[in-house]
């Protein structure tokens, strides 16, 4: 498993903090070179917000109700631009929708009302095979994208 933020963090990948969102930018295709530099023979879980960007087999995108994120990202600390930034672009399915523009397999695990423990399983079933009750296009928190505009 590569954690990409620690992944740029350590290939010295940091570019411009952005102020406005707390975040660092990193250039993709320098970190997606970073990642093709670990054993290919191996089977690699990326992991991080980025991870849908690079070169993949298969993504699996983690999604979580709108208002329940926003609900985790404020206890967190995150400003509100951030939190209603994030909720919105989790009720239009901005990661889903670049995921299936690249190509490729793409499956989705609702993670709202399970725990983390719950959710690896479902990646691991995924990755056994069990992969129709994943298929994209069973979540839909369209109507919820309203609020965060």
């Amino acid at each position: 498993m590569i954690e990409l933020g620690d992944l740029a963090k350590e290939k010295k990948l940091l570019e411009r903090f952005d102020r406005k969102r707390g975040t660092y930018e990193v250039d993709i295709e320098k970190l997606d070179l970073a990642v093709g530099e670990t054993d290919p023979e191996k089977t690699t879980v990326l992991v991080g917000h980025l991870s849908h960007l690079l070169s993949s087999d298969m993504v699996i995108v983690l999604r979580c109700r709108p208002s329940v994120l926003a609900a985790r990202l404020k206890a967190r600390g995150y400003p509100e631009p951030k939190v209603a930034e994030n909720a919105e672009a989790e009720a239009l399915d901005v990661i889903l929708v670049e995921s299936v523009e690249d190509g490729g397999e793409i499956y989705e695990v609702d993670t709202t009302c399970i725990s983390p423990e719950e959710a690896a399983n479902s990646v691991l079933s995924i990755l056994a095979g069990e992969k129709e009750k994943y298929a994209i296009g069973n979540i839909d928190w369209s109507e919820e994208a309203l609020d965060w505009s």
